[in-house]
């Protein structure tokens, strides 16, 4: 499994798009939906995806906030941070995500597509009493069901094609195309010459048509890394609000 960074930086993102979250609802005022749509539009969604260290390490989750908000309606908002006891839910959303997003490696905007923050948000109770692993089985379950056509099937209707054209003008057997679109087989076990011709007549490029929430875990996990426990506080292991 291909993590969308490396794991050394994952602690702190989680931390950081909590914090994020937590604070443009609570002390900004915003609706947790119309500021993760904000932060979906600006730059920093991209940024953060890609595990750039400038941003995931060098940033707290309140500064985010204030650049996601600057850059997207161009107001300049500065107000002292609220640092709660207590976790709120959309703290433990922000928390939760950014592990979902490390480990499948989709973007924000395509889990949020079909998994509006919001519903992730109610899954607060009972998921952040549980090993994280099964809060990203759940968002896993409720992806595939909303997302019932593959990434292929998708780009294919998106240029307007049959599956037999696609198979003509790609060279790949149709009976291939349908087992790939039925997910009888598994496209991202593909040859790289077919997945390339694909994307080729599809004009998209060849990571568009992998299925990226397939989830191999590890024999042994670090109960660090996937938040079973955390050292510092001995909860399910959500992290100390930063500062």
């Amino acid at each position: 499994m291909i993590h969308a960074y490396d794991k050394i930086y994952l602690d702190k993102a989680r931390t950081m798009l909590a914090r994020m979250l937590d604070f443009a609802v609570y002390d900004l005022e915003y609706d947790i939906a119309d500021f993760f749509s904000m932060f979906i539009k600006s730059e920093w969604a991209e940024r953060f995806e890609k595990g750039e260290s400038s941003v995931i390490a060098g940033k707290s989750g309140v500064e985010l906030a204030y650049d996601v908000v600057e850059q997207v309606s161009g107001i300049t908002v500065r107000k002292k941070p609220n640092y709660a006891g207590n976790r709120s839910g959309e703290y433990w959303t922000g928390w939760a995500l950014a592990y979902y997003q490390w480990e499948t490696s989709l973007k924000f905007a395509e889990i949020e597509k079909y998994i509006p923050i919001k519903e992730i948000t109610k899954l607060y109770i009972p998921y952040h009493e549980m090993d994280i692993r099964q809060f990203a089985d759940k968002i896993t379950e409720l992806y595939k069901t909303a997302k019932s056509e593959t990434n292929l099937k998708l780009m294919r209707r998106r240029a307007g094609l049959n599956q037999k054209e696609l198979s003509e003008q790609s060279g790949i057997p149709l009976r291939t195309i349908q087992q790939y679109e039925q997910g009888q087989k598994n496209i991202n076990k593909a040859a790289a010459e077919n997945i390339i011709s694909l994307s080729k007549v599809l004009l998209c490029n060849p990571e568009d048509l992998l299925e990226l929430v397939i989830i191999n875990r590890p024999a042994a996990a670090d109960a660090f890394i996937y938040g079973t426990i955390d050292p510092r506080d001995g909860t399910g292991g959500i992290p100390v609000p930063d500062k």
